[in-house]
């Protein structure tokens, strides 16, 4: 009985013994795994961003998303999801402005995220938020022709002809558009030395020869190449490169004498962020922009990469020698969009005349 008592009481030692080591051990594993998580908060989190664009970057940000999907997902402990939404660059700046819960802004250019600005949406200095002027491709504007280009059109001048009929967008709605109506006034300053009264005189040429006038630059494309509307297209040059991608028999492209230096501009929405905690992921998804992949993806889709380097490797498709005015001519955005675009500014005065 009593050696029966010793190895009963023995073996209830040691199964204690082992439940707690064991229960030490889960323990120890437990803090572990707390400690991990601890040090990666979104360890297993699902981000959610919108990126509200403009009407030409639908197939750039296609590709872009993809990869910036991977580079996150690698290197955080996350996933991603990107939605997008696209228009007329001055009728996005306002949706979001009144309301479209946008993460991050691309828009066609830095009056309209400044509009964004403005509705109290983005801290002021988001212009220095990101390298060269948060703008991380540029383009310029082209003339998209029929095959052979049969009407002879080879610059600025040819647009006020008679028997021309151009596609344009909307300046009141349309970013690209508004770049078009700048670089053609910056031909008509150099070719009648700055007489101002020439120089309207040649636009209002021109605005009456606009057979549609788009809310957005891919709608007037469609005019242009679906509706087969138009003589000549004034487009985004990377617009224009698309189309001809996918209709290499029917177009050409003319590049004009002078253009400008188009610079679309990035902001991060920052009452939105703050509010979906997105800050980090929303910072990272416009930074990427200047890698080098990212630079890669703009050139395939026939936006200028920022990078030199990068830019080089498409000297094949890019005229690089092309002789671009950029928005500081026309004294910077605010200056430019109170005379032109603003209501009753110029091209009201012009196209109502019309």
């Amino acid at each position: 009985m009593k050696n029966t008592f010793f190895k009963t009481t023995a073996a209830s030692l040691a199964l204690v013994t082992s439940l707690l080591a064991a229960a030490s051990c889960s323990n120890a594993s437990a803090s572990t795994e707390t400690e991990a998580a601890g040090s990666n908060p979104d360890s297993g989190k699902h981000y959610s961003i919108v990126n509200v664009s403009y009407d030409p970057t639908r197939e750039l940000y296609v590709a872009y998303n993809e990869a910036f999907k991977k580079h996150w997902e690698s290197e955080h402990d996350s996933t991603v999801e990107i939605t997008q939404s696209h228009g007329g660059s001055g009728k996005q700046a306002l949706e979001v402005a009144n309301g479209n819960p946008a993460d991050v802004v691309t828009l066609a250019l830095e009056y309209d995220v400044k509009a964004v600005e403005d509705a109290g949406l983005i801290e002021p200095g988001w212009v220095s938020e990101f390298p060269l002027d948060s703008s991380p491709y540029t383009s310029t504007i082209v003339f998209l022709v029929r095959k052979g280009n049969p009407k002879n059109i080879l610059d600025w001048g040819d647009l006020a002809r008679d028997d021309v009929g151009i596609i344009t967008p909307n300046p009141k709605t349309s970013g690209g558009a508004r770049w078009n109506h700048l670089a053609a006034w910056a031909w008509a300053q150099k070719e009648y030395d700055n007489d101002e009264t020439k120089v309207l005189e040649y636009i209002k040429k021109l605005y009456a020869n606009v057979l549609v006038l788009d809310s957005g630059a891919r709608g007037a494309t469609n005019s242009f190449v679906e509706n087969k509307q138009g003589d000549v297209l004034l487009a985004w040059e990377n617009e224009a490169f698309l189309s001809l991608k996918e209709y290499p028999d029917d177009y050409d492209i003319v590049t004009p004498s002078i253009s400008i230096l188009a610079q679309p501009s990035v902001a991060i929405v920052d009452k939105v962020v703050d509010k979906n905690g997105t800050r980090e992921v929303a910072t990272e998804y416009l930074n990427y922009l200047y890698s080098e992949e990212a630079q890669r993806i703009a050139g395939e889709n026939f936006y200028r990469p920022s990078d030199e380097t990068v830019l080089a490797e498409f000297s094949d498709v890019f005229d690089l020698n092309i002789n671009l005015v950029t928005i500081n001519d026309f004294g910077g955005w605010d200056e430019a969009f109170e005379k032109h675009f603003s209501d009753g500014g110029l091209f009201d005065q012009i196209y109502e005349q019309d």
